[in-house]
C-alpha cells in the first residue's frame, strides 16, 4: 500500500446524505465493464480476475495495456508493478529498480518496459489495495501477469460456452511515453486484434486512451471503436489539448466525435457527489457520442457521502443505488469493480 493511500484513507470523512434528481431513462440498456476484471473480489488484472467478472455478467473485460522489453502487451495498473507484483521479492531483479519520469511525475520501482515477457512471467498478482480489500490478500502469489494474447483467448472461449460476446475494452497507458522510448503501441496493437479477428466497428472491442493523438493515430489505422477517456481535472499527458475541461463543452465533444466513438468520463462529471446530474450525457449525445462513466466501487471509500454505509472506509455502500443514479441519468455503458452488483442494478432498474 502506498503512501499516498494511506494518507487518502486517513482523510476519510463521511458526510451529510444528499438526494439524487430522476431525470429520464436511457433508451438502451447499458453496457456492463468489468473494470480490470472482477477487481473487488480478485486482484486486478488476472484472468482470475476476468473469469468471475464474465461469471458474473460482464458484457466487457478491461485491461489496462503496457508493454515489455520485447514488445509484447500485458495488463497491469501501471508499467510501474512494485505495487501489483511481488518483485520485491525477486533478488535476481534488485539492480532493475530505478526512477523514471512518466508522464511529467517522477516514479520509483520497476517497470514492465525493463522486462522480458518470459521474465515477466515468473511473478505473480498480488492485491493493489490491500488495506481496502483484505479478502484478496488470500490470492496473493497464485496469478500470474497475462499478456493481452491471453485475455482476448479468455474472452473468446468465453463467448463460446455462454452463448454470450463477451468483448475486451483495453486502455493504452502511457502511449506518448512508450513510443518515447521506442514501444509505440498503436500498429501493434491493430496488428493483434486484426489477428484475433477483430478490426470493425461492430467487433467487440473498444479501445480507450486518456490520450488524444494516440486515439488519432489508431482511429488512422483501425475500424474498431474508441472512447476518449476524461477526468475531472487536469488534461491529456501528450499535450494534445490544454484540459479535459475544455474536452467537455459541447465544442470539444463535436472535436472528439471526430476521431472517436464515446467518452469515458470520470462519474462525478455525469452525476456529481451530491446527486445533480450535469448537462455531460445530453450534450455528448447530442455530438453522437456514447457515455460510459468510470469507476464504480462499492466500498464507502470511493462512494459518495449519502451512499456511505457506516464510517469503515472499507466497508461497503449502496453502489447499486449509485450506478442506478447514472443509469437513469443515460449513460451508455459503466465500469465497475464489482460487476455482480452492476448486473443487478442494471437489470432491476425499472424501465
Amino acid at each position: 500500500m502506498s503512501r499516498l493511500w494511506r494518507a487518502a484513507l486517513a482523510l476519510f470523512i463521511v458526510a451529510a446524505p444528499a438526494a439524487a434528481k430522476d431525470p429520464a431513462m436511457p433508451a438502451a440498456k447499458p453496457i456492463l465493464i468489468a473494470h480490470r476484471g472482477a477487481s473487488g473480489e480478485r486482484p486486478e488484472h488476472t484472468l482470475a480476475a476476468y473469469q468471475l467478472a464474465i461469471e458474473h455478467g460482464a458484457d466487457f473485460i478491461e485491461p489496462d495495456l503496457v508493454m515489455t522489453r520485447d514488445g509484447r502487451f500485458v495488463a497491469r495498473h501501471e508499467n510501474e508493478i512494485s505495487e501489483t507484483t511481488d518483485i520485491a521479492a525477486h533478488p535476481e531483479f534488485r539492480d532493475r529498480k530505478t526512477t523514471k519520469t512518466i508522464d511529467g511525475r517522477k516514479v520509483s520501482g520497476w517497470f514492465t518496459e525493463d522486462f522480458t515477457l518470459a521474465e515477466l512471467k515468473t511473478l505473480r498478482a498480488r492485491e493493489r489495495l490491500p488495506l481496502l480489500r483484505s479478502g484478496n490478500k488470500a490470492y496473493d502469489g497464485q496469478f500470474d501477469i497475462p499478456t493481452l494474447g491471453e485475455i482476448i483467448a479468455l474472452a473468446k472461449a468465453a463467448s463460446e460456452r455462454t452463448g454470450r460476446t463477451i468483448g475486451i475494452y483495453p486502455e493504452t497507458k502511457h502511449p506518448s511515453y512508450l513510443a518515447s522510448i521506442g514501444l509505440p503501441m498503436e500498429a501493434l496493437l491493430v496488428a493483434e486484434l486484426k489477428a484475433a479477428g477483430w478490426d470493425s466497428a461492430d467487433a467487440p472491442v473498444f479501445i480507450q486512451s486518456f490520450e488524444v493523438d494516440n486515439l488519432k493515430a489508431l482511429q488512422r489505422l483501425t475500424n474498431v471503436r474508441l472512447i476518449q477517456l476524461l477526468d475531472a481535472q487536469g488534461g491529456p499527458a501528450d499535450g494534445a489539448q490544454p484540459s479535459y475541461a475544455a474536452m467537455l463543452t459541447p465544442d470539444g465533444l463535436k472535436a472528439v466525435a471526430a476521431y472517436a466513438t464515446g467518452i469515458g468520463p470520470h462519474k462525478s462529471l455525469v452525476v456529481t457527489n451530491d446527486g445533480t446530474v450535469t448537462p455531460l450525457v445530453a450534450d455528448a449525445h447530442a455530438a453522437g457520442l456514447q457515455v460510459h462513466p468510470w469507476t464504480f466501487r462499492a466500498e464507502n471509500f470511493f462512494l459518495p457521502a449519502g451512499l456511505r454505509k457506516g464510517i469503515n472506509p472499507a466497508g461497503h455502500g449502496r453502489l447499486a443505488d449509485e450506478i442506478s443514479r447514472h443509469i437513469a441519468a443515460g449513460v451508455d455503458g459503466f465500469f465497475t469493480d464489482f460487476p455482480y452488483i452492476g448486473a443487478q442494478a442494471r437489470d432491476q432498474y425499472k424501465r
